[in-house]
């Protein structure tokens, strides 16, 4: 019988390897909810990884964070975080300056709206996170995140 990813794909053959079904599950899972916080993020012009620079820079708080600092954070890798700063500025969601200990290095700190606009989606994407693991026990989702976390280091 065929596990919801193989219908979900449509993939005729078994997956032979329980290790990459359970990859394959992962990535998926992974691209549907990005999907849903994409949705939810549309309406404001926000992609994820906006909304991820966004909340890295609310946690940063007034000393801000160079591109670097904001690139090691990121959720998901973005190889152009330059060109997504260009975006948040001229939105007039962040503002650049210099570092004080190294002029050299470029901060980026939010402005009352970007810091508005982060804040906004507070209780949206709460309520996003609560529907999809409505009804998942504490216990397993703590075993989820330990199995995950278990992974990562791996890689």
């Amino acid at each position: 019988m065929a596990g919801i990813l193989q219908r979900e794909i449509r993939q005729t053959r078994a997956i032979a390897l329980l290790e990459e079904e359970a990859s394959l599950n992962i990535v998926r899972t992974g691209d549907l909810l990005m999907r849903r916080i994409a949705e939810l993020l549309k309406p404001h012009n926000l992609s994820p990884a906006q909304y991820n620079v966004l909340r890295i820079l609310r946690g940063a708080g007034k000393e801000g964070a160079s591109c670097k600092d904001i690139g090691e954070r990121l959720l998901a890798r973005d190889p152009d975080i330059t060109r997504l700063m260009d975006r948040l500025e001229a939105r007039g969601l962040l503002v650049r300056g210099r570092a004080k200990e190294d002029r050299r290095v470029v901060t980026h700190c939010l402005t009352k709206e970007g810091l508005a606009l982060v804040n906004a989606f507070d209780r949206p994407i709460e309520k996003l996170h609560r529907g999809v693991m409505r009804g998942v026990p504490q216990g397993k989702l703590k075993d989820l995140i330990a199995t995950l976390e278990e992974i990562r280091i791996r890689l």
